[in-house]
């Protein structure tokens, strides 16, 4: 019998850092003008392989969640709370800050011609809070593990799935209620952000912001998904057991959120229910694929580049939004006039040499091999920088 006692799945730090890469290489093309469509956003309903990485990546930190709340045996405790609401702040605050230093090099960067002085443009570009972005991919990850942390710890495990019923019902009504599938500004998430937020602090894409208040609902039920998905995995040592579990969950995820689409279109933007219930259950199986591959028939080889990733996720990700606002905010003469440092490696080096779509892909694969080198060397000298 193949047993996992002790050891760590492989596959789990694998696929968390398949989805880190992939996330890294979809946020970061040469030209977003040239894009392949399978590495772009589906523009409203429906649903593209890019469209994957992220709830992946919620559905293994669900996972993760439940392994690492162990430690505590699942009972609330003064310590259990005040880490979980540590790391909860930490990681809103590491967002908040990303989305900050961003304003403050496109203020510093659009200042630049103005007849003012250094300490006027310094202040403009430093105070930029009356438009900075609230919400975003790591508040989004910080209000979902906090909420499934918390009630991991409170809540009897075996009511978590009709919670995550309840919250993906309840939504699903909003939604149909509220024009929750309209592509506009009457859609009912666009209002309450535009009331609680502000439209100044919000994504701009046709008055929806993409991890705004309301959609963080059924993204907590995502979450909890992989929680419940973490607890049979780990309750069985079997690891054949483990993959039928996976395998079976993941079907049935799967073809359910796939019929009642129907009813329910799958949806990104808004993440709706089917959406949740779909991507929990490709990431399932796909975990299961990992686990079949990597940790049973021995294939590992091919997966170090993924877990130097893997095992440093949320830093690497960090670390990339960083690079990437630095490479967009170095200005560098080209043809005649200033272009950032990002533009002028496509558009003068890589673009001319491959062409357009080649080209931009190049350049999100070169960025995605520069963020590894430096997660690479963390990795050999065995650097875990938690966040």
């Amino acid at each position: 019998m193949n047993k996992t006692t002790s050891k760590r799945l492989l596959a789990l730090d694998i696929l968390r850092g398949i989805t880190i890469a992939g996330m890294i290489m979809v946020n970061n093309p040469g030209s977003w003008s040239y894009v392949y469509a399978p590495l772009g956003h589906a523009k409203w309903n429906g649903l593209t392989p890019t469209d994957l990485v992220f709830p992946f990546f919620m559905f293994i930190m669900g996972i993760s969640t439940y392994i690492s709340l162990k430690k505590y045996n699942f009972e609330f405790s003064r310590p259990a709370a005040l880490k979980i609401l540590k790391r909860t702040i930490v990681i809103f605050a590491i967002g908040l800050s990303i989305a900050w230093f961003s304003m403050f090099c496109r203020t510093w960067n659009s200042l630049s011609g103005e007849e003012i002085s250094f300490f006027s443009r310094l202040g403009q570009s430093v105070w930029t809070f009356d438009h900075i972005r609230i919400l975003g991919v790591m508040q989004r990850l910080a209000l979902c593990y906090g909420a499934t942390a918390i009630i991991a710890l409170t809540m009897k495990h075996k009511r978590i799935p009709y919670l995550i019923t309840v919250l993906l019902i309840g939504y699903f009504i909003l939604l149909i209620t509220g024009n929750g599938f309209e592509y506009n500004s009457t859609n009912i998430l666009s209002i309450v952000d535009r009331a609680v937020l502000g439209e100044a602090h919000m994504y701009k894409d046709n008055g929806i912001d993409p991890e705004g208040l309301l959609s963080t609902i059924p993204a907590i039920a995502h979450v909890l998904i992989g929680f419940c998905v973490g607890k049979l995995l780990m309750e069985v040592k079997d690891i054949n057991e483990k993959l039928e579990r996976l395998f079976l969950i993941g079907t049935i995820l799967t073809f359910l959120g796939f019929l009642l689409s129907y009813g329910c279109p799958i949806n990104k933007k808004v993440w709706s229910p089917t959406f949740a219930i779909v991507t929990c259950g490709l990431g399932s199986s796909f975990l299961a694929l990992l686990i079949w591959i990597i940790d049973v028939k021995g294939y590992k080889s091919w997966s170090r580049f993924f877990e130097s990733f893997g095992v440093n996720p949320l830093f690497i990700y960090v670390m990339a939004g960083v690079l990437s606002i630095i490479l967009g905010n170095i200005l560098v003469p080209f043809d005649g006039t200033t272009t950032s440092l990002h533009a002028y490696i496509y558009k003068g080096i890589l673009q001319p040499f491959l062409g357009n779509y080649p080209g931009s892909l190049a350049f999100a694969l070169l960025f995605v091999a520069l963020n590894w080198g430096i997660g690479y060397i963390l990795y050999k000298k065995k650097i875990y920088i938690k966040i």
